[in-house]
């Protein structure tokens, strides 16, 4: 991905324009997450604290020359330890948003889904990359690649719901959610395409709100209004999907690294479902994919501080 990115840079403006949202970051024990976290303090996006081994914090600080100079440290002897402290702080009301570190991701979430200490709620967790692919006119949203293997009906549904509640959450309107399979007629054989049709009629009775609902359609025709103008499919999601769903995570997974790799998009990332959302970025992101993940994280947890001030 170039550093130069239009959507991204959009997403950052937009964050700084808010309340730096304060930040639990889980053991940034490398350079890439300690980095991460302070260029994105330095953006005036997040307010972050910093939990894991105080020692090894400052020597990677030291090593490559980030300023860590008055940012909060909570000292824990371990990865394990700064997983169960961090989520411990969020419970706590310590933070608005949960950042991982150098530690694993299934570490981390280990503890954010603990039935007693984690930050489960009604809502099923689920991820969301937030793309930016060169040369397509629109930020993309791919669901779920990360987090749920292969969901079934209602975890899909709460899948679409927490796509669309990010997207609407950080200002960017309404949007078409593209429910993607292989096809795009609804067949027995590929059983994606029966809960394709299924997550379109919940939608119609209410139970998925806040955005406009189509599939299956193929991936061709959910973002390109020529392909689908030839297999005259009609609405106003066809050609022009803005969040995509996927069948299960091996084929989001692929979808998301074939665009980074083969076309150079950015993948900025986070978690929802939780009590707050959750940061993940990957050695491999560029600086503005790592802050891009930061800003979206920050505007939906500015817009949710914004609804909960709102006397009911």
């Amino acid at each position: 991905m170039t550093e130069n990115s239009e959507k991204y840079e959009r997403l950052i403006a937009a964050a700084r324009d808010g309340t730096p949202a304060v930040t639990i970051v889980a053991h940034p024990c490398d350079e890439s997450s300690l980095r991460g976290a302070t260029d994105a303090a330095a953006e005036a996006i997040i307010e972050p604290i910093l939990v894991g081994p105080e020692a090894k914090i400052r020597a990677v600080a030291a090593e490559h020359g980030i300023d860590i100079s008055g940012r909060k440290i909570v000292d824990v002897p371990h990865s394990h330890a700064a997983a169960a402290c961090a989520v411990a702080l969020i419970r706590e009301g310590k933070g608005e948003l949960l950042m991982k570190g150098s530690l694993h991701t299934d570490e981390l979430m280990k503890e954010v889904t603990s039935s007693a200490t984690g930050l489960r709620t009604e809502r099923r967790i689920s991820h969301v990359f937030i793309m930016d692919v060169p040369n397509h006119p629109e930020t993309l949203f791919i669901t779920d690649a990360a987090i749920n293997i292969f969901p079934d009906l209602e975890t899909k549904r709460d899948i679409v719901q927490n796509a669309i509640d990010l997207w609407t959450g950080i200002g960017l309107g309404t949007p078409n959610v593209a429910i993607l399979s292989a096809v795009e007629t609804v067949t027995p054989k590929i059983p994606s395409t029966i809960e394709a049709a299924a997550l379109c009629k919940m939608a119609e009775r209410g139970q998925i709100t806040g955005g406009l609902l189509d599939g299956p359609l193929a991936f061709d025709n959910a973002i390109s209004p020529e392909a689908a103008a030839i297999k005259g499919i009609d609405g106003p999601v066809a050609g022009h999907g803005q969040i995509l769903v996927v069948p299960d995570l091996e084929a989001g997974n692929m979808l998301a690294k074939n665009l980074t790799f083969l076309t150079k998009a950015g993948a900025a990332g986070i978690v929802l479902g939780a009590r707050v959302p959750i940061i993940l970025t990957s050695r491999a992101d560029s600086v503005r994919t790592r802050l891009a993940s930061c800003a979206v994280a920050a505007i939906y947890a500015n817009a949710c501080r914004a609804r909960a001030a709102v006397p009911v």
